[in-house]
């Protein structure tokens, strides 16, 4: 998916990105010395994690935006442009490492990107990450929903979020052994008094790109309103969303 990212408002506003992602780190397994490939690094904050653990990371982003933020935060690190469903190492890792990065892959595309992450691994590498699961967001789409058929526009979300049923057999096709996948909620709150605004704002520009500035402004501010009682809770917006962690290893 190409989405053109507001890379400083993304560091300000939606810094709980990375810091959830910073449980997904303990699935690594024996940490010390490992290279890492921090696959959709963004602006790097988890590629120095995984330094801090004791890897050896490298950063590849497809945003040039994101990257230029991680290379002036992170000047001792290797970052570099990439898509994830067509890149190349020049040697395999010992891990990729991927956070809330996943969904905005076509589904159709997992495939292409699961052989490209296989290719990328050492036998017996290790594939960590989570990204939106089945039912992610799902109040949160349901809301502009009614908005945009309200006004006769259809609303079709772009993102891919699979159950655990659906994605292991792609892991195994792939060459993979998984061994640990989990679908959980995670009910998340918001930055700032116009949380759910903002992140609506930031990450779902797709629908409404053909759409004029006064109606999206109506169809939002009626979602908010629907959404008020489920999603503000004392004095802050959240949003639902539902993760799938997992864990693969490469067949040798």
């Amino acid at each position: 998916m190409n989405i053109q990212w507001d890379a400083g408002q993304y560091v300000q506003n939606f810094s709980f990105v990375h810091q959830y992602g910073r449980d997904l780190l303990e699935l690594i397994e024996n940490p010390g010395g490992l290279r890492v490939l921090d696959l959709g690094c963004g602006t790097g904050e988890l590629t120095c994690q995984l330094h801090e653990r004791g890897m050896n990371p490298l950063g590849m982003d497809a945003s040039p935006d994101q990257l230029k933020i991680a290379r002036a935060n992170y000047p001792e690190f290797v970052f570099f442009q990439g898509d994830a469903t067509d890149f190349s190492l020049d040697k395999p890792v010992d891990v990729v490492f991927s956070n809330a990065v996943l969904h905005w892959i076509d589904g159709d595309r997992h495939p292409r990107m699961l052989e490209k992450v296989h290719a990328a691994l050492r036998p017996e590498g290790q594939f960590v990450f989570e990204f939106g699961g089945a039912g992610n967001n799902l109040q949160i789409h349901e809301a502009l929903r009614k908005g945009f058929e309200k006004r006769g526009y259809p609303y079709s979300h772009a993102f891919y979020f699979p159950s655990i049923g659906e994605y292991t057999p792609r892991l195994e096709a792939a060459g993979f052994k998984v061994v640990f996948a989990r679908l959980f909620d995670r009910f998340t709150e918001l930055e700032g008094d116009n949380g759910l605004y903002d992140w609506i704002r930031m990450f779902i520009k797709i629908p409404f790109i053909d759409i004029p500035g006064e109606e999206q402004e109506a169809i939002i501010q009626e979602a908010l309103l629907d959404l008020e009682k489920s999603l503000y809770r004392e004095g802050k917006w959240h949003a639902d969303y539902v993760r799938i962690r997992c864990k693969a290893i490469k067949n040798p």
